[in-house]
């Protein structure tokens, strides 16, 4: 007769989370004892660190609730956090003052503990810019009652309020890393720009004129009060030149992201995501009217995000967009 041997303090539940995790199948944040859980705050910043839930909870609380759609269907949740602005705020974010704008030149990646990343602007965060209020959530309410996050959201979870898919709230979240464009695109010497390119992770790299533009289906979007005509940006980068994505990865447009480049080597860059119609989907386009006239002075060519507060993300006298993957880690 064969006997079972019951691990003494260990339930079947415990058992089956080690068995998991030693196998990379859920990948959970391992936890240390006596150590609480941690989430870095790295890369281009000047004071990096590593807070806990009660780190997190020192902070001003935020409470949002969220609605977007998910493998498992529709989604509506209500968490508590801290601003992930303010944290990248906080950190101190490392700029070059002779580049102008130079905040708006950097992204944020968000790991969670599976290897899983996403990709954030820092344009689309910040307040007076994109507004996308994200959190770093460690409390959700249910029942009426706001508690830590589930197994297998926490103890950290990004969230990406507006977007329509779930694929940016990054889950057992464990590091945000603040990074540079990584571009080597310089300027021309300012003044107009006849034509642009599209060049870097796409399938067909390009240059485009008013005529290739005026070739492609035209949209029409107001910005205060003007109204710019030309080509959709997401139609422009993933339908016209084909974005160049890893076979078989998952969400691998969200760890992506492009950056526009000026005649006199002005730059700002977005993230994939936000201009992507099933996320974010900011009506960025590259106009060449508006108000029914060329652009003048602006080039033929203008980068224009209908969704940003400020215009700070425009770009005249356009000469090239670059697209962006993450490096394999």
């Amino acid at each position: 007769m064969m006997h079972r041997q019951r691990l003494p303090g260990w339930s079947l539940a415990t058992v089956l989370s080690c068995v998991l995790a030693a196998c990379g199948g859920d990948g959970a944040i391992p936890e240390t004892p006596g150590i609480p859980p941690s989430i870095a705050i790295g890369g281009a910043v000047e004071r990096p660190s590593s807070p806990t839930v009660a780190d997190l909870e020192q902070r001003p609380a935020q409470t949002q609730t969220v609605s977007y759609s998910s493998g498992s269907g529709q989604q509506t949740r209500t968490y508590t956090g801290a601003g992930l602005w303010s944290l990248l705020d906080d950190a101190g974010i490392k700029t070059d003052a002779s580049a102008k704008n130079d905040l708006l030149r950097k992204y944020v990646v968000v790991k969670a503990a599976d290897g899983y990343r996403v990709v954030f602007s820092m344009g689309e965060l910040k307040p007076d810019i994109g507004n996308r209020a994200s959190l770093v959530a460690y409390a959700e309410t249910r029942d009426g009652k706001s508690g830590p996050l589930p197994q297998g959201d926490g103890p950290f979870r990004v969230t990406a309020p507006g977007d329509g898919k779930g694929g940016r709230y990054a889950s057992m979240a464990t590091s945000i890393e603040v990074l540079p464009s990584g571009s080597t695109r310089t300027g021309t010497g300012g003044g107009l720009a006849p034509s642009f390119t599209v060049s870097g992770a796409v399938r067909q790299e390009g240059s485009f004129d008013l005529a290739a533009l005026q070739a492609l289906p035209p949209v029409s979007r107001a910005v205060g009060t003007a109204t710019y005509t030309g080509v959709d940006l997401w139609h422009l980068l993933n339908d016209v030149a084909g974005l160049k994505t890893a076979a078989g990865a998952k969400n691998p447009t969200l760890g992506m992201y492009a950056v526009a480049t000026a005649s006199d080597g002005y730059q700002t860059l977005l993230s994939m995501a936000e201009i992507d119609p099933a996320f974010g989907a900011n009506q960025a386009l590259v106009a060449y009217e508006v108000d029914g006239q060329p652009l003048d002075r602006n080039g033929m060519a203008r980068l224009v995000l209908p969704g940003d507060i400020r215009t700070s993300r425009s770009v005249s006298n356009l000469i090239d967009l670059q697209v962006f993957e993450l490096a394999s880690p």
